[in-house]
């Protein structure tokens, strides 16, 4: 059974630029996008992005992130988080 997971993920500042923080599990894609759009706007983030993914999380098949909006600093290549 395929399943979408909407998530908002914060990027927090760090010596050597980026980090990924606490990711948040969100309902739907615009409770993502407004939820990123949120964690941009604090102070402690450099920025923050909404994704969605989908797969079948009983077969631990997932396909790849699609980035629905970023906001702020965000680093470019994400394949390496």
């Amino acid at each position: 059974m395929a399943v979408t997971y909407y998530v908002a993920l914060p990027f927090l500042r760090t010596e050597d630029g980026v980090a990924p923080g606490q990711a948040q599990e969100m309902p739907n894609e615009t409770a993502a996008i407004r939820r990123a759009e949120s964690m941009s706007r604090d102070p402690a983030n450099a920025g923050a992005l909404a994704f969605k993914r989908s797969g079948d999380p009983n077969m631990g098949n997932f396909g790849e992130a699609t980035i629905l909006k970023t906001f702020g600093e965000v680093p470019e290549n994400l394949d390496e988080l």
